[in-house]
């Protein structure tokens, strides 16, 4: 009996506190003007005192959970990906199984930074039609206010908190009627390790470190690695980028979302953009963004979506999916 690994619902979650870009310049040699003209970023949101990444992954997992009408019993699979953890450990995920009441199964993280939904859900659709697991939960989640330099005006400006999560069920071929994860192409390149890091860690410094990042140099690797994953994605289904309903990528910046639609001939009604609201919030963006857009109508069902990140590791890859 084959199995797809189907996308049922998604939720999204962000907190409540907004941090602008004017409220940035008070703070930082920075100014509305020079943020929007580099990255398309307007304001993002910030986590409260307190508030953890678990918990912005069950805000947005029991939204996800109200949509596909289940309970936590219908859960056995959670995976969170997440480059800021609650704690070194438990996973987050174990965290949010807890708070969910989820009782069976299993939950651990991912950890590829901004590319880290796209390796989440590769994983869920493999553990999904092997059949060993039925219903998935696969969490995007990041608390990235609390690795930032705030006196870094290149980085701090870039990142804000949020979390999106997709229900992701294990369905007969026959019964899916060709929806579900139709391909997906991960990477890494370790090389370019130091193009985009956090200067601490338990093994290293005993300590949590900041964010560092050589922007220029990931831009540059941005376009050609994040057009490389689509191309390879669609072509393993069979089909051309152009051919997709909706890209919904990693909200990184909007200039390099202009690059990869310049790049691969793609139409700008096609690409979902919440950049300008939400800022960079690493392995959270694509599922927020996909929540977003299923909200408000761009995304249907029915509509064949190509998901891509990169980040990093340096990582990249994308996923193809039908809804």
């Amino acid at each position: 009996m084959a199995l797809r690994a189907v996308v049922e619902s998604c939720g999204g979650f962000l907190p409540e506190k907004i941090l602008t870009n004017e409220e940035l310049a008070t703070s930082v040699e920075t100014s509305d003007e020079w943020i929007r003209e580099r990255t398309g970023i307007c304001r993002r949101h910030m986590a409260a005192h307190g508030q953890r990444t678990s918990d912005l992954a069950v805000g947005a997992a029991k939204k996800a959970m109200a949509k596909a009408g289940i309970g936590p019993e219908d859960i056995d699979l959670i995976i969170v990906a997440t480059a800021t953890p609650d704690l070194t450990f438990p996973a987050t995920a174990a965290i949010v199984q807890a708070k969910l009441g989820i009782k069976q199964g299993a939950a651990f993280d991912i950890q590829a930074v901004c590319t880290g939904f796209v390796y989440a859900l590769s994983t869920a659709e493999k553990f999904l039609i092997s059949g060993q697991h039925k219903r998935a939960l696969v969490i995007g989640a990041e608390t990235f206010s609390r690795i930032l330099d705030w006196q870094d005006r290149t980085t701090c400006v870039l990142f804000g908190d949020g979390a999106g999560a997709f229900v992701v069920s294990a369905v007969e071929e026959e019964q899916a009627e060709g929806r579900g994860v139709l391909s997906s192409f991960l990477r890494c390149d370790g090389s370019m390790v130091d193009l985009l890091y956090v200067d601490g860690g338990v093994s290293a410094t005993q300590t949590t470190g900041y964010l560092r990042m050589q922007g220029n140099k990931v831009f540059r690797e941005a376009v050609n690695k994040i057009s490389q994953a689509m191309v390879e994605a669609a072509r393993m289904a069979g089909i051309e980028p152009k051919d997709v309903d909706v890209f919904v990528p990693h909200q990184a910046n909007q200039r390099i979302l202009q690059g990869v639609v310049k790049k691969l001939g793609l139409r700008e009604d096609q690409v979902i953009s919440t950049i300008a609201d939400h800022g960079n919030t690493s392995a959270a963006s694509i599922p927020l963004a996909f929540s977003v857009a299923e909200e408000d109508g761009r995304i249907k069902r029915g509509d064949l979506i190509m998901l891509e990140g990169m980040g990093g590791g340096l990582t990249w890859g994308a996923a193809l999916l039908r809804y």
